[in-house]
């Protein structure tokens, strides 16, 4: 029975860190990559392309259990999260901050490996990962605070490769930062009605009915911020390729949340995953030739 017990507990624990839904992982993950492959002039060092890798699982996953806990109140009058670990009392609220200690305390163990300009930097990535939950409590920008925290591994990245971050890592930076507003504002136009009905704040709330335009004005400003970064990168004409498939799939994303419908909105912000994909093969393709 005690090993029935455990695998249940290890089980719970997986669904609680979002190990089943791998989709934020790889949201994460392509701009890490853009800024590795970048600091790396297209050669990153394997160790530190290992770091970061398991890095952004490991974050990623504290990420959730920290939001889980920080939404335990909300959560369970929200459909789309009702059934979570923490709202559906499968997982009790102390056992998700050790959860969320041991996953945080496993990345910084391989920060460690890094140098310490990366280490000093990583304090304020943790930060950032851990007080975002909170954010809507206070402010109707919840995603853009997400942008500075998912996006903190761009100039961590610089730093572990150069030691140094660059003007370049900054503008990429920002990029990504406006990225994450995007897509997760995407995310929240899904949650909206319930959201409202709670009084959880987010940017679908504070944008209303100007959130296809303003959305769309931000993919362009980030497809700017990115042609930019090619520019001062020299980089070739793949990366352009892929940035041209990027703005393609802009485009598409906002037919997706044309008429605020919530299964295509939630599809147009999975559809970031692809945004992120065509621009680091843009990426490695231009290092390559």
């Amino acid at each position: 029975m005690p090993s029935i017990n455990i695998k249940d507990r290890l089980h719970q624990y997986w669904l609680l860190a979002r190990f089943d839904k791998p989709i934020g992982i790889f949201i994460l993950l392509w701009p890490t990559l853009w800024a590795l492959w970048i600091a790396g002039d297209g050669k990153p060092d394997p160790l530190v392309l290992t770091v970061f890798v398991l890095g952004v699982v490991l974050m990623r996953a504290a990420g959730c259990v920290i939001n889980d806990y920080a939404d335990k109140d909300f959560d369970p009058h929200v459909d789309r999260t009702k059934l979570r670990p923490i709202a559906a009392g499968k997982v009790k609220p102390k056992e998700a901050l050790i959860v969320f200690a041991v996953l945080c305390l496993t990345a910084f163990g391989l920060v460690l490996l890094m140098n310490w300009y990366t280490i000093g930097l990583s304090f304020i990535g943790a930060f950032l990962a851990a007080s975002y939950p909170f954010m809507k409590r206070f402010t109707h920008l919840p995603q853009a605070y997400l942008g500075a925290a998912f996006g903190f591994a761009v100039p961590m990245a610089f730093a572990a490769q150069t030691n140094e971050i660059p003007l370049v890592g900054w503008i990429l930076y920002l990029a990504v930062l406006l990225w994450a507003l995007v897509y997760d504002t995407m995310y929240a136009m899904v949650d909206i009605d319930d959201d409202l009905k709670i009084g959880v704040k987010s940017t679908a709330i504070l944008f209303g009915k100007r959130v296809r335009e303003i959305t769309a004005g931000l993919q362009v400003i980030i497809l700017g911020l990115l042609i930019t970064v090619g520019f001062m990168q020299y980089l070739s004409w793949p990366y352009y390729a892929g940035l041209a498939v990027a703005a393609g799939l802009s485009i598409y994303q906002q037919t997706l949340i044309f008429h605020f419908d919530k299964p295509k909105c939630f599809k147009a912000f999975l559809n970031n995953n692809w945004f992120g994909l065509a621009v680091f093969i843009g990426i490695v393709l231009a290092y390559w030739i």
